[in-house]
């Protein structure tokens, strides 16, 4: 594991709202641990550092508890709402080696072919993959495709090691031409504004003249 992943984590023995909004104010997030058939642990982690690291998908933590080390994948992150403060975390404990179903994000790459659009129809992948070696991203090329190409989820070149999980006819990347129709009507509509204001403009010094008379 990457020594950036190490995060030291204490022991929680407070719990409730009140607790949880004192840990946050001292720069802390309060997690649960689980997994492996062992009791739940409750735990706190750095909030600045921890912060860093779940920004990428399914980040891996080498947490540091009372002097042992104890790898964990990310599983769910709570914000708040509105000020999208961390609220709290669950960690699931994984080990070397084992296997772990993850929801890889997909990102595509290249330009399809001219005057035509790639929509990214599956935002994630759900794929099988070794715990302490889960892919970033899944990178799909829509070079040089044309209208009516369409990628499903048998069709992308998965990263090594990982097998698919998500159905494999899912839609992955469809391309198309634009429709022109909407880009149309609000040309016209702004044109339509356009020569409104120029008529209201144009019409002003003349009502001001009538109304002097």
């Amino acid at each position: 594991m990457d020594e950036d992943n190490k995060v030291e984590a204490a022991a929680r023995d407070s719990f409730g709202k009140g607790a949880a909004r004192k840990l946050r104010a001292a720069g802390k997030i309060p997690a649960v641990l689980y997994g492996h058939g062992t009791d739940p642990r409750h735990l706190t982690l750095p909030g600045h550092q921890v912060a860093l690291l779940i920004r990428k998908a399914n980040a891996v933590l080498d947490l540091q508890i009372a002097g042992e080390s104890q790898l964990a994948l990310v599983k769910d992150v709570q914000k708040d709402p509105v000020h999208q403060v961390i609220e709290h975390l669950d960690l699931i404990i994984i080990r070397r080696g084992e296997k772990v179903q993850v929801e890889v994000p997909v990102h595509l790459e290249g330009e399809p072919f001219a005057g035509t659009i790639a929509d990214l129809d599956a935002k994630t992948m759900l794929l099988e993959v070794e715990a302490t070696h889960i892919p970033e991203t899944i990178v799909v090329s829509v070079e040089g495709l044309e209208e009516g190409a369409q990628l499903h989820a048998k069709d992308v070149e998965l990263p090594a090691g990982a097998t698919l999980i998500s159905d494999e006819d899912a839609l992955v990347v469809n391309v198309h031409v634009p429709q022109k129709v909407d880009l149309g009507e609000e040309a016209a509509e702004a044109e339509a504004a356009e020569a409104a204001e120029a008529a209201e403009t144009e019409g002003a010094p003349e009502g001001e003249a009538e109304s002097a008379e």
